[in-house]
C-alpha cells in the first residue's frame, strides 16, 4: 500500500472504502486496488488498467508525474464514464487514482455549484428556453421579487426595453461571453448589470446561467471621474480644458448660422485680502457664493467655467447686439457686488471684466480669451468694479507693454536704473532731516525717463519685486556712504510697492540687506500708501512691526487719498504721515484743501506720529504749514529730485557761508 494512501486510511481499512481506488504507476500498471476497483473491471493488481483504454490522454498524463483530472468515456460500458482523478505521491513514484462515475461526478458539480450560489454576493439566475429555472436570493433582492414569483417567467421580461433586443441575440445564439446590460427592478427604476453567461448542465439538462453583477457604484465612480475630469471641483462649473473644448463647438455652430458670441473674462477685485484674512476655507465659500450668481444671470446654453484661483468665463451665445452683452454685464456687477457672509462678516468683492466678441476680434477660443483678459486688466486699470469692451487699441498697448517689459528686464541685468533724491527739511529750522529716493530708468534710446513711464508694466509683470529690491539695495548703500563720509546722516526714505509689501517674509529680507550692507535700520525710512495697509491689513501689523524692530522708521505716504479708518490708524505700528501733494497744492487758497492738511497735522500730533508735506512750492504754503505745525517739508521751493553727486553739491552750498 502507497504512503500517501496509508497516511489517509489504516491498512486494514483500506480494502473496505466503498470508493474505487488504485495505485497506478507511470505506465499504467495497477499497483494496488481495492475491491471496488477491481468489480468494476478497472484493472487487477499486478496488471495494466483498462482506464489505459479510455483514453490515449491516459498515459501521458501518468508520465508527467503531477496531479490531473481526466473524463473517461469506456467504450464497452457507458456505465463507465466518469472522471479519473489522479494524484502523484513523489515517495513512491506512482499515482493514487480514484474513479468517479458520470452521476456521482455530475452530483457533486451540482452540490459545488449549489453551495456557491447560495454563497457568492453576485446575482446568478438559470433559464431553459428563455424561462426562469432558478436564481439564488442575491439575483431575487436585486430584481425585488420572491423566488416563487420569478420561477417560469420569460427572463426578458426583466430587461428594460431598449436592451431586449442585444440580450436575445445572446440568447438565441447561446454564445458565452460577458456584457453590460440594464434590468428593470420591480418598483420600476433601472439597474445597469453585467453579465456573465454560460452553457452548463444541470440535472440532466441542458441549462442556460448568468452571473449578474450589478455595476451602479462601478458606473457611479466612473461618471464621478468623467465630471471631475470636465468641472471645477470646488464650484462645480466647468474647469478650462472643458470650457476651450465646448465654446470651440459652440463657435463653429455660430459659423455656420451666422451667429455672434461673446466671451466675458471676469477677476475678482483684491480677492487675496479674503483669503489672507479670514482663511481659504472661508475664501472658498465666497468664490463658491459668486459662481452661483454668475450661473444664475446666465441662460441654460450659455457656457461658464472656473479658470482658476478667483477667474470666471463666459461665453454667451446668439448676440444680436453690444446691449444685449450690456445687460448680462450690468446683471453681473449688481449680484457679484451684493455682501457674502464669511465667518460671521459681511464681505464685499467687485468684478473686473473684459469682453471680447465673435467673429469681431477672433475666430479662435484662444484668441476670444486672450483679447478679453487685456480688456479686464484695462477695466482694473481703471479703478475696478466695471467692464471694458476689447479694442485694437489694447493690442498694441499690449505689445508696448511686452516690449517695455522685455526692456526693463534688460535694463535691470544692464543697471541702467539709477536714484534720484529729494531733501526733506525740518518746517521750523530748515535742516536737512531726510532724503527720498526716487528711482529713474537711464533709457539708452528714451533718455532719462520717470517711474510713471514704466512702473505699470514693472508691477504687471512681477518686475517690480525684482526692481524693488535693488532699490532697497541702492538706498542703503547710498545712505551708508553719506553716513560713513558724514554727507548727510540722515535716514533715506524708500518707497515700497504693493507687491513687495505682500512679499511672505518681507521683513525678514529687509534685515538680510541690512546685515548683509552693514546698515543700521535707522538709516532708512519705508513709505507705504493708504492702500496698501488697507489691502494686507491682516498681516501689516506684524509686519509693520518687525521692520520697525529693525529701526527703520515706517511712514504713510500720499495720507488723505485712501480710505484708513481711524480705528485701523490706532492699531497700525507707524511712525510718520506724509500729506498728499495734492492737498498741498491748492493751499492757501482753497478752503478745503486747507481744512484736510490742518485736520492731518492735528491728528497726527494726537496720535503722537510725525507729520511732513510733500508737494512744497511756494514761501506761502510753507508758512502756513509752519503755522499749523507740521514738521517736515518736501518740495520745489526746498529742492528739486536731483542726483546722488547734485544732492552732494545742493548741501554744500546749503552749508557755505553767506557772502
Amino acid at each position: 500500500m502507497s504512503q500517501a494512501l496509508g497516511a489517509l486510511v489504516p491498512q486494514a481499512d483500506w480494502r473496505l472504502l466503498p470508493v474505487p481506488l488504485a495505485l497506478l504507476d507511470q505506465r499504467g500498471r495497477v499497483l494496488q486496488a481495492n475491491a471496488v476497483w477491481q468489480s468494476l473491471g478497472l484493472g487487477e493488481e499486478g496488471a495494466e488498467s483498462s482506464v489505459l483504454s479510455a483514453s490515449p490522454a491516459v498515459l501521458p498524463a501518468l508520465n508527467q508525474a503531477q496531479d490531473f483530472d481526466l473524463p473517461l468515456n469506456f467504450a464497452a460500458s457507458a456505465s463507465h464514464s466518469g472522471l479519473l482523478q489522479a494524484r502523484w505521491d513523489a515517495s513512491v513514484a506512482a499515482h493514487l487514482c480514484i474513479w468517479r462515475s458520470q452521476a456521482e461526478a455530475l452530483s457533486n458539480c451540482e452540490s459545488r455549484l449549489e453551495k456557491f450560489m447560495q454563497a457568492t454576493a453576485e446575482g446568478i439566475l438559470f433559464h431553459k428556453e428563455g424561462l426562469v429555472a432558478d436564481a439564488n436570493a442575491p439575483m431575487c433582492a436585486l430584481l425585488g421579487y420572491q423566488l416563487d414569483e420569478v420561477l417560469g417567467l420569460p427572463v426578458i421580461d426583466f430587461v428594460l426595453d431598449s436592451e431586449r433586443a442585444k440580450v436575445r441575440s445572446v440568447m438565441e445564439a447561446e454564445r458565452e461571453l460577458r456584457y453590460e446590460t440594464a434590468l428593470l427592478h420591480r418598483a420600476g427604476h433601472i439597474i445597469p448589470v453585467e453579465l456573465i453567461v454560460r452553457s452548463v448542465e444541470s440535472g440532466g439538462e441542458r441549462m442556460r446561467m448568468s452571473i449578474v453583477r450589478d455595476i451602479r457604484d462601478r458606473i457611479a465612480a466612473q461618471a464621478r471621474i468623467e465630471h471631475l475630469a470636465h468641472h471645477d471641483d470646488l464650484t462645480g462649473l466647468l474647469n478650462r480644458s472643458a470650457f476651450i473644448e465646448r465654446a470651440a463647438g459652440l463657435m463653429q455652430g455660430a459659423e455656420r448660422r451666422q451667429q455672434r458670441l461673446a466671451l466675458l473674462f471676469i477677476d475678482l477685485d483684491n480677492f487675496k485680502r479674503v483669503n489672507d484674512s479670514l482663511g481659504h476655507m472661508e475664501g472658498d465659500k465666497v468664490l463658491i457664493t459668486v459662481a452661483e450668481r454668475i450661473n444664475d444671470c446666465l441662460r441654460s446654453t450659455d457656457l461658464v467655467a472656473r479658470f482658476g484661483g478667483d477667474e470666471f468665463v463666459v461665453l454667451l451665445g446668439d448676440v444680436h447686439e453690444r446691449s444685449d452683452v450690456m445687460a448680462v454685464l450690468m446683471a453681473l456687477l449688481a449680484v457679484v457686488e451684493v455682501p457674502v457672509m464669511a465667518d460671521g462678516c459681511l464681505l464685499t468683492v467687485t468684478p473686473s471684466i473684459g469682453v471680447s466678441l465673435y467673429p469681431e476680434h477672433g475666430v479662435r477660443v484662444e484668441d476670444l480669451m486672450q483679447r478679453a483678459d487685456m480688456a479686464m486688466y484695462q477695466a482694473k486699470a481703471a479703478g475696478r468694479a466695471g467692464y471694458r469692451f476689447y479694442e485694437d487699441s489694447l493690442a498694441e498697448h499690449a505689445y508696448a507693454d511686452l516690449l517695455l517689459e522685455s526692456q526693463l528686464a534688460q535694463a535691470l541685468e544692464r543697471n541702467e536704473f539709477v536714484l534720484f533724491f529729494q531733501p526733506q527739511v525740518d518746517a521750523q529750522t530748515d535742516e536737512l532731516i531726510g532724503a527720498e529716493a526716487l528711482l529713474r530708468w537711464q533709457h539708452p534710446q528714451r533718455g532719462l525717463l520717470s517711474p510713471d513711464a514704466f512702473i505699470d508694466v514693472a508691477e504687471r509683470h512681477r518686475l517690480m519685486v525684482d526692481l524693488g529690491a535693488w532699490v532697497m539695495r541702492a538706498s542703503a548703500l547710498q545712505a551708508r556712504h553719506w553716513h560713513q563720509h558724514g554727507i548727510a546722516q540722515v535716514p533715506i526714505a524708500v518707497n515700497l510697492s504693493r507687491m513687495q509689501f505682500r512679499l511672505e517674509g518681507f521683513g525678514d529680507m529687509v534685515a538680510r540687506v541690512l546685515e548683509e550692507l552693514g546698515v543700521p535700520g535707522a538709516w532708512l525710512e519705508l513709505e507705504l500708501t493708504e492702500r496698501m495697509l488697507m489691502d494686507e491689513i491682516a498681516s501689516a501689523p506684524l509686519t509693520l512691526a518687525a521692520l520697525r524692530a529693525l529701526g527703520l522708521t515706517v511712514s504713510v505716504d500720499d495720507f488723505g487719498t485712501g480710505y484708513t479708518s481711524l480705528a485701523h490708524l490706532t492699531r497700525l505700528p507707524l511712525d510718520k504721515l506724509k500729506i498728499d501733494q495734492s492737498f498741498v497744492a491748492a493751499l492757501p487758497e482753497d478752503s478745503g484743501s486747507a481744512a484736510i492738511t490742518r485736520a492731518i497735522i492735528q491728528m497726527a500730533a494726537g496720535l503722537g506720529l510725525k507729520v511732513s508735506a510733500e508737494g512744497v512750492r511756494n514761501e506761502a504754503q510753507r508758512q502756513l504749514l509752519l503755522q499749523w505745525g507740521c514738521g517736515g517739508l518736501q518740495g520745489e521751493l526746498i529742492g528739486e529730485p536731483m542726483s546722488a553727486s547734485a544732492f552732494e553739491h545742493w548741501l554744500t552750498l546749503r552749508r557755505a557761508p553767506a557772502s
